[in-house]
């Protein structure tokens, strides 16, 4: 995207960076799971992606596996749909899984039971209610009792075809652009972003039919996605996130939903989801 960066994108940008200049107490910040984290390194740098077993257990542990069989290892980003996602995969199903599995049963919620679904008060427009579960933006309802993780810019899902069984993980993509909502409870959600973001938004866009590259020299080489727990702790980058369920993330929150400084003349009184940073710093 020629930097066309969405406002979710640029308010995520802005607010993680001035929370890293802040120095909240050490109970206000969660440690990202190494095992739970990603790196996705291509020539221009690395992207840093958390993954959500909270919400697709089967799934993530099948990219897990597929990462530890090197599937990805030289595979392409071939799609990059501008205003959409940007996706990665092998499409020939020519690659060989190891012990993974090329399908699963489809993960689009889970039982809300049990869940430490933090709210936020403002109405949606997809869901009954929406909030965060561990960092990740959510929804749920609670009167059929399902949670599922919802499309924000960086959200990391599954490719499949029509059939709802047809993705296992071999095919992934992230957001680029303003938050699709209309794919909640359409597709299993496996993860979000977390560092390098820009190395995706940033790609040229596709020409063909739903941002395809029409030519192989287009695509864009993974060098490697390794698990970071399977990392020597000196090759790690351990990072931390503002926990959701803590006071300064709901008064950060607050702060943006009512915007106070002097630019704004007029109160929103209102966020989205989608809209409210989600800081990651280096852990100190």
């Amino acid at each position: 995207m020629q930097f066309n960066i969405s406002l979710c994108g640029i308010v995520f940008l802005i607010v993680a960076s001035a929370a890293q200049a802040q120095t909240p107490a050490d109970n206000d910040w969660r440690t990202i799971d190494p095992a739970n984290t990603l790196y996705m390194d291509l020539d221009t740098g690395r992207i840093i992606i958390e993954l959500a077993p909270q919400f697709a257990p089967r799934h993530v542990d099948n990219i897990r596996t597929l990462v530890r069989e090197k599937y990805f290892d030289a595979q392409r980003i071939n799609r990059v749909q501008d205003n959409f996602v940007a996706q990665w995969g092998d499409e020939s199903i020519a690659k060989p899984l190891g012990k993974a599995k090329r399908t699963l049963t489809a993960e689009f919620t889970r039982s809300a039971v049990g869940l430490p679904f933090i709210a936020l008060p403002d109405p949606d427009t997809y869901a009954p209610q929406v909030g965060f579960v561990d960092g990740f933006p959510a929804a749920r309802d609670l009167e059929k009792g399902q949670a599922w993780p919802v499309h924000c810019y960086a959200t990391v899902g599954v490719g499949r075809d029509n059939d709802s069984d047809s993705g296992g993980g071999t095919e992934l993509y992230v957001v680029i652009g303003h938050s699709p909502r209309q794919l909640d409870r359409n597709i299993t959600v496996v993860g979000r972003v977390v560092r390098g973001m820009s190395l995706l938004s940033s790609l040229p866009r596709g020409t063909g039919d739903m941002g395809k590259y029409e030519e192989r020299s287009q695509h864009t080489i993974i060098r490697s996605i390794r698990v970071a727990s399977d990392l020597a702790e000196s090759e790690r980058e351990p990072l931390e996130a503002l926990r959701t369920d803590s006071k300064r993330f709901a008064e950060q929150t607050e702060a943006r939903r009512n915007r106070r400084d002097e630019w704004y003349k007029v109160q929103a009184g209102h966020i989205d989801v989608c809209n409210v940073p989600l800081p990651v710093r280096k852990k100190k």
